[in-house]
């Protein structure tokens, strides 16, 4: 995520960039540890209006730790590549022995069925937009995943209810964030509360 960093900043946004251990804790942890830990900073340099900026797991951990806490100074989530309604990824890996490692304890509440997350969160309360990517590079991730995806999350299931807009743009999973299409429209919403519409023809297939 650092990549967004410098274009960000240009844009006039002071940018904490916020590390956490996503491979050793469960959602419930690593959610107030990254959250907490990013809006202190945030607060410590003055912030007036605190905006989220997402990637994958990342826009779990923000609508989980937002459904029991109200921050005042709230602006706009931007969540790049989220899977709001789980993986099937996830699923998968959980029911081979030995793989479920691979993605760590929050890796495998990603998932579609019971004991999924995503599943059991409300609706946003806040502005969000949910940025999907159509483009995959693991022809064995996109096997298992029913729909147009990313190579870990269908466009379907990055989708949030009540999310305020959607695009979805041809890039991979992991390296989302990197387009300059996605930093663009990332900076149009928390501008404005809405994506660009006047440049992708993609937003007429998919939205």
């Amino acid at each position: 995520m650092a990549v967004l960093d410098k274009p960000l900043t240009g844009a006039g946004f002071t940018v904490v960039n916020v590390g956490y251990p996503s491979r050793k804790h469960p959602i419930e942890k690593l959610a107030p540890m990254a959250m907490e830990h990013g809006i202190k900073e945030c607060r410590r340099r003055d912030a007036r209006v605190i905006h989220f900026v997402t990637h994958s797991l990342g826009g779990i951990l923000v609508r989980y730790y937002l459904a029991d806490h109200r921050l005042p100074e709230l602006g706009r989530v931007v969540m790049l590549a989220p899977p709001n309604k789980g993986s099937e990824i996830a699923n998968e890996l959980g029911s081979v022995p030995g793989l479920g490692s691979l993605g760590g304890p929050a890796g495998l509440q990603l998932g579609t069925g019971k004991d999924s997350i995503p599943l059991k969160l409300g609706p946003p309360w806040y502005e969000v937009g949910v940025i999907a990517g159509t483009r995959s590079i693991n022809p064995i991730f996109s096997a298992i995943i029913p729909e147009i995806d990313d190579g870990k999350v269908s466009v379907e299931n990055a989708k949030l209810e009540g999310m305020v807009d959607f695009v979805a743009l041809p890039h991979t999973h992991t390296f989302i964030m990197r387009s300059s299409d996605v930093i663009r429209q990332t900076v149009h919403f928390l501008r404005n509360g809405r994506f660009d519409r006047t440049s992708s023809v993609l937003f007429r297939k998919f939205a």
